[in-house]
């Protein structure tokens, strides 16, 4: 798993809790590693701000912390894979 902080996404995940920041979590593997696991925090109560779908850059869901901090999970990025 990869850890980067990025600036907020331009189709903020929450509009009603505006960010300038997400934490994002690159998964290595396949769409299915995304879907599985969104269902894996889902069933320990996570607060789920976006459904897994489709984005420029692959599968990925946004997640917010108790604080309401948004983490978004993606698959990792081949081409910064050897950065």
């Amino acid at each position: 798993m990869l850890f980067a902080l990025l600036p907020g996404s331009p189709d903020n995940a929450e509009a009603t809790t505006p960010r300038a920041s997400e934490v994002r979590l690159m998964l290595a593997g396949s769409h299915a590693a995304v879907e599985d696991c969104c269902s894996e925090w889902t069933s320990k109560a996570v607060t789920v701000v976006q459904e897994p779908h489709g984005n420029v850059f692959g599968r990925t869901f946004v997640i917010a912390d108790p604080d309401g901090d948004l983490i978004r999970v993606s698959l990792l990025d081949q081409r910064q894979a050897f950065l």
